[in-house]
């Protein structure tokens, strides 16, 4: 499986970050005219520093730079399944910066899933639930803002129904959702193998658009992600949340950061439609999408919930946005729904930011993370770049 169903984008300004065997150090990368270029220089040796910068697309745009190679062999040497070491393969696009992630932020697909849970499977009684929500709160659920004082008068009827749970209460509470996806310089890029906890039989993918935002606040660029979710570990109980979600190579973001510009801004990424694929080697195929525009919580009051005075990242950090898709379509015996096999392969997409391409294993199998921010440090100023 390739990306050539959903072609890079013609234009805009790309951040990313590359890795060949016998290099010094990770290299920080932009795209121009279809070929990749290494722009690191002692000014910005690291992803984190080009997105502290006031203007960092104006700076990525004048950055002198050497060509790596062009960007759809590199695309394709980045896949895990045929990689050569010895050429340029991609990395996750940020390196220094937290990686964080918010949950529950689409309405629509909360309150789907709170009818599917108290009807029990009966479509009458889904039914039933689905208009007299309706009734209260209208038809069109992405208007119902978290925390509003007619997002209580739905809490106060669903509680009045029993069915009132923590994922209702992040979903349209006043609080956001806010975790803690892995650490700096965990997460894994375009074309790597990302994992699961051997103890799950039943997950999925979290196909999302995560911004970037400088320690300042100020989101800077956006690019896409997969939230590797163990959906039977974080069923059992919310405290296992750690488990469920940070795992050898469990978060994916790429292939780039595409950076705010005169032709890009946040305001695109409200309006983005994110697409999601996954092929089976045993021939299954499941695609589906989602809207930004029906997100509960904006990118903003996301950022805000995660950084501000009361809480600090020096180095920026990227946030997932969430995801309001939730994979169900059966996987062999029916009722059973969607989990994933090893050696999937998912693609997730959008017109502005280009794939993100994947495949599964088990997080045991996939290659362990052993370069960490110390050891980059340490790689940079050996290289006279720090």
């Amino acid at each position: 499986m390739t990306d050539h169903a959903f072609p890079f984008p013609a234009n805009g300004t790309f951040l990313g970050r590359a890795f060949a065997q016998g290099w010094a150090h990770p290299a920080v990368v932009t795209v121009r005219d279809g070929a990749v270029f290494d722009i690191t220089s002692k000014n910005a040796p690291t992803s984190r520093d080009i997105c502290e910068m006031d203007d960092p697309a104006a700076y990525v745009v004048n950055a002198n730079g050497k060509p790596l190679g062009a960007l759809a062999d590199i695309l394709a040497n980045s896949m895990a399944t045929s990689r050569d070491p010895a050429k340029p393969y991609l990395l996750s696009p940020v390196d220094l910066q937290a990686v964080k992630a918010s949950g529950v932020t689409f309405v629509v697909s909360l309150l789907e899933r709170v009818i599917e849970e108290q009807a029990r499977g009966s479509a009458e009684k889904a039914d039933l639930i689905r208009t007299d929500i309706a009734n209260l709160i209208g038809h069109d659920l992405s208007k119902l803002k978290p925390g509003s004082d007619e997002a209580a008068e739905v809490k106060a009827r669903l509680i009045a129904r029993d069915v009132w749970s923590q994922y209702l209460e992040v979903g349209i509470g006043p609080d956001a959702e806010i975790f803690s996806k892995c650490q700096p310089m965990a997460s894994v890029g375009y074309g790597a193998d990302v994992g699961l906890h051997p103890v799950s039989t039943w997950n999925n993918p979290e196909p999302e658009i995560a911004v970037v935002a400088s320690s300042k606040g100020s989101i800077v660029g956006a690019t896409l992600g997969n939230d590797v979710n163990l959906r039977d570990v974080e069923g059992r109980s919310a405290l296992l949340l750690g488990k469920a979600k940070d795992n050898n190579a469990s978060a994916s973001l790429g292939p780039f950061i595409r950076l705010f510009d005169s032709a890009f801004a946040l305001d695109d990424v409200k309006k983005a439609v994110v697409r999601l694929k996954v092929e089976g080697e045993d021939g299954f195929v499941l695609e589906g999408q989602s809207s930004m525009a029906e997100i509960s919580r904006s990118p903003e009051d996301l950022v805000a919930a995660a950084l501000g005075a009361h809480h600090q990242y020096p180095d920026g950090m990227v946030l997932y946005l969430g995801t309001m898709f939730a994979p169900v379509k059966d996987r062999g015996e029916t009722g059973k729904g969607f989990t994933h096999k090893v050696g999937d392969i998912v693609t997730i997409a959008s017109e502005t930011l280009g794939a993100l391409v994947n495949r599964v294993r088990l997080s045991p199998d996939c290659p362990h993370w052993t370069y960490g921010a110390s050891h980059l440090m340490r790689d940079l100023a050996k290289a006279g770049l720090l």
